[in-house]
């Protein structure tokens, strides 16, 4: 099983008085852990170790810092050309269909902001659970990106399509009460708890459920959500050329740096009657 000195993006380490559950967290505080390629390939690593590893049971996804996750780097995305922002997505949706994929329980245990990219990688666990000052959301219409790596096709089955439009179209913001009264997340805990909630929860289905079942009923459950991802690849190319456009790279850049963002106007899409 790898340690933390194998990663330079993530902790990964077992309690002694919980060895059963393997942790996983997202350790980059200085840049709010944001999603780049070198963390999808290091918790790709950390999630197929930790499934194949006969000593544990269960898999939770955390972070050692105050925020969970802020998304996929704008950084490194203003970077990416067409086939640069393909293989990107692609590593992504990987990284998050390992998290579907295990027979093993997975959790996060979610502090603080889990937004954008963030938002859409818990959306891959069994069971989220949440201090009560997280915030949720995916607010990547407001930098001129989409959410192509779940959220658009995810979140209507999980919150339904208005709640999901509200989300992804106005880039707002959901408290972990909110969230948890939408469906979107299932515990609500003081701050303080959140990892020692989240350990628990992986306890309980550990010594009380039939590994055969849960396995069974969680492949079911990803065979019915994928008809949501059946057109992923064209939401991927749509995504990529969005990641190369002006628009993208100017509103990336200002928000990046602070400034104010540039309003643009909206264009419609239907056939202009000829005069």
């Amino acid at each position: 099983m790898a340690t933390d000195s194998d990663y330079s993006t993530l902790q990964t380490y077992c309690n002694e008085t919980t060895a059963e559950v393997f942790h996983i967290d997202l350790d980059r505080p200085e840049d709010n852990n944001v999603i780049t390629t070198e963390l999808l390939s290091e918790l790709g690593h950390a999630i197929e170790s930790a499934d194949a590893d006969d000593d544990i049971d269960a898999i939770v996804l955390g972070t050692s810092s105050e925020n969970f996750c802020a998304g996929g780097s704008l950084q490194e995305l203003g970077t990416l050309d067409r086939e640069g922002g393909n293989r990107f997505l692609n590593r992504y949706i990987d990284t998050v269909n390992l998290l579907r994929e295990t027979g093993k329980p997975t959790l996060a245990a979610v502090k603080g902001n889990c937004v954008a990219g963030g938002n859409e990688l818990v959306m891959g666990v069994d069971i989220i659970v949440a201090g009560e000052s997280a915030r949720f959301g995916q607010p990547e219409v407001r930098v001129g990106s989409t959410a192509a790596g779940g959220g658009v096709q995810m979140l209507p089955l999980v919150v339904g399509q208005r709640r999901a439009k509200d989300l992804l179209l106005t880039g707002r913001l959901l408290s972990a009460q909110e969230a948890e009264e939408w469906g979107l997340i299932n515990r609500v805990v003081d701050d303080g708890t959140v990892d020692e909630r989240a350990v628990e929860i992986a306890k309980e289905i550990i010594t009380q459920h039939s590994p055969q079942a849960y396995r069974v009923i969680k492949a079911m459950l990803k065979r019915w959500n994928n008809l949501a991802l059946t057109n992923r690849e064209v939401e991927r190319e749509l995504t990529a050329a969005v990641w190369e456009s002006e628009e993208f790279s100017d509103r990336a850049d200002a928000f990046m740096g602070g400034e104010d963002l540039e309003s643009r106007s909206f264009s419609g899409t239907l056939d202009k009657d000829e005069e």
